[in-house]
């Protein structure tokens, strides 16, 4: 018996931003028998609003957290029994900055086809807005927390750009966003580029480059606000 299919279902990053997402998600959605999703609640609501006559209680549902050995179990259960499975993040494409990179690295082990979906990605779009360089870049993803420890990171950051004239991009918790700002102006040369990317695909959007000298003079409020991170140093 042919396995099941793996499909990487995008979700919006923002409630209202079904906009970002591309017009062939709900035929996927319908093609899946089970789903292994970040967070079933919202998940359950994004499809809803997507397909109004989903009967949810159709499909089986299971809650990624690090991919537990049972999770794993059902995950390749499921597959050997022919049927389709839907991955889905709780905000952006799956598999990128996501714990369901861990099941999908066992889809490929299995030699199960994995088919991913065109979605919002705030690395990528950020990243195509800074207008900083695309032909070379890293994604860091979190600082660490001690304050000591994360300005000593954002230096290495700022070097390793500055050598290889490569983006380093990184990202913070909401409530932590300002505090990390704070930090990269305090850390980095005047000359170094900053770009931050705000409420990303949301009508609040924006999405700013400057030098850091530049923004030592600019008030932007990012308390609670998703944003991310990008460094250029000449």
């Amino acid at each position: 018996m042919k396995t099941g299919l793996v499909f990487l279902i995008p979700a919006p990053l923002f409630d209202d931003a079904l906009q970002a997402l591309p017009p062939n998600i709900v035929p996927i959605i319908q093609q899946c028998q089970a789903f292994f999703v970040e967070h079933e609640k919202t998940t359950r609501r994004y499809f809803k609003q997507l397909w109004k006559e989903m009967v949810i209680d159709d499909y089986t549902w299971f809650t990624i957290h690090k991919a537990e050995e049972s999770v794993i179990t059902e995950f390749k259960k499921i597959l050997l029994a022919g049927k389709n499975i839907g991955i889905v993040s709780e905000a952006g494409c799956p598999g990128i900055a996501d714990p369901g990179q861990i099941l999908i690295g066992i889809a490929q082990q299995m030699q199960v086809t994995v088919h991913p979906l065109v979605g919002p990605n705030s690395i990528i779009l950020a990243l195509m807005a800074s207008g900083m360089n695309g032909q070379r870049f890293a994604f860091e993803g979190y600082l660490p927390i001690d304050t000591v420890e994360r300005k000593n990171k954002i230096k290495t950051l700022e070097q390793l750009s500055r050598q290889y004239n490569s983006t380093q991009i990184f990202i913070e918790t909401p409530y932590r966003n300002q505090a990390l700002l704070q930090d990269i102006v305090q850390v980095c040369k005047d000359n170094t580029l900053l770009c931050i990317g705000v409420d990303i695909t949301a009508p609040s959007e924006n999405i700013i480059t400057k030098s850091i000298g530049e923004w030592k003079k600019t008030t932007l409020s990012l308390h609670k606000r998703p944003a991310i991170f990008l460094l250029l140093a000449p």
